[in-house]
């Protein structure tokens, strides 16, 4: 089974001065993926129209391969624990878990909008 994780990140002091915008950015982002599960012969044409690729066969079987929908299916403490253990163990961060997940982290958005988008 192939599994992707995604992660936001953002400026600590944007995120806390612009929490609307924020939000938005955020649901922006999970709608746009969640339209590339649902529609990804549309998200493939708009791809080329942008001029982000101009294959759009390769766009299709991209997007029909890469498994967009799991970000409902994981839950992203669990995500940021599992990849902040492998990250410390091989020296890449020194910070403690704990420290990554009460400094680090803000679910206030994304439980927010899960709730907004269940379906």
């Amino acid at each position: 089974m192939q599994t992707m994780q995604k992660m936001l990140t953002g400026n600590q002091d944007y995120v806390r001065k612009h929490p609307v915008a924020t939000k938005r950015a955020m649901r922006a982002i999970l709608k746009a993926t969640d339209f590339c599960v649902s529609n990804p012969a549309g998200a493939a044409r708009r791809m080329v129209d942008g001029g982000f690729t101009d294959r759009y066969d390769y766009a299709l079987q991209t997007l029909k391969d890469v498994p967009f929908n799991r970000w409902r299916d994981y839950d992203p403490e669990d995500t940021i624990r599992f990849y902040a253990l492998r990250l410390r163990e091989v020296g890449m961060i020194k910070s403690t878990l704990n420290r990554i997940l009460a400094e680090g982290t803000d679910w206030r958005f994304f439980n927010e909008l899960e709730r907004e988008m269940k379906g």
